[in-house]
């Protein structure tokens, strides 16, 4: 008995250890994709990213940290427990699933390229042969422009961040661009930057590289977490919180389910 009663002491010791109390929640986030996740000028952290895990954690009665850290260093720096989750427009992709976890769906995100109006291109290789279209580091937009593109004579070129593939663009360094179509939208086409240009063709649906829609993503073996971020996002979407801040940034319904 007195054995039994030492084993099951250990078990709920290691039980305690294992288990956490998100009280305070650290998400990673690139604030460089308006109107997802940007920078205000008062250097405040703002966008639909933001407002989607504010609510998720008022819901949970946590606090919500925002850990500032580039794209294409995401998954790396998840590992490393440089934060908790990231919360950063991540599309969810088998290479991804291999390496970390994600909570359910959060909104569609097809990839779609932009050019000047004029310039009457399409996501063809055909048409795009010495082309030079501008992608973010790390993105499924990168990965589907290099595996599909480049080898067809197209030359793509990486930038750290969005913002600098929108500032090649406008100066005429880049003959389109290549990004989620909903950021290329709201943050691009319908503002001041964006006059002239245009969405050139139609969404690219590639669910093996561009993804199988947004979600959070976590690290595996934090099954606690992403539990717990599941139950909240349901109980927003049950009463309606979550498309009230989707019809903030977003007109359209449809590409916003969780399908």
């Amino acid at each position: 008995m007195k054995r039994l009663a030492i084993c099951l002491a250990f078990a709920l010791a290691a039980a305690s250890v294992g288990a956490k109390d998100w009280k305070v929640i650290r998400f990673g986030v690139d604030p460089s994709y308006p109107p997802l996740a940007y920078k205000a000028p008062n250097g405040q952290i703002q966008g639909l990213d933001i407002d989607i895990g504010e609510a998720l954690c008022a819901k949970l009665q946590a606090k919500c940290i925002w850990v500032e850290q580039d794209f294409d260093s995401m998954i790396p720096a998840l590992k490393a427990r440089k934060f908790d989750a990231i919360l950063s427009s991540m599309t969810v992709t088998a290479p991804r699933k291999k390496q970390i976890d994600f909570s359910n769906k959060l909104f569609n995100a097809p990839a779609r390229m932009v050019a000047l109006a004029e310039a009457k291109l399409t996501p063809d290789a055909n048409l795009l042969k010495g082309k030079r279209i501008g992608v973010q580091q790390g993105t499924t937009a990168e990965i589907y422009a290099k595996r599909h593109w480049a080898p067809r004579g197209v030359k793509v070129i990486a930038y750290a961040n969005q913002d600098l593939v929108y500032a090649d663009l406008r100066s005429g360094r880049l003959d389109a661009s290549l990004q989620d179509e909903i950021q290329a939208n709201v943050g691009f086409l319908k503002t001041q930057s964006g006059r002239g240009f245009t969405f050139a063709g139609s969404s690219i649906a590639d669910p093996e590289i561009i993804g199988q829609g947004v979600a959070i993503g976590l690290r595996k073996g934090d099954t606690d977490l992403q539990e717990q971020l599941n139950q909240a996002l349901a109980e927003l979407r049950q009463n309606s919180t979550y498309q009230a801040l989707i019809e903030q940034y977003f007109s359209c319904n449809n590409d916003n389910d969780n399908d």
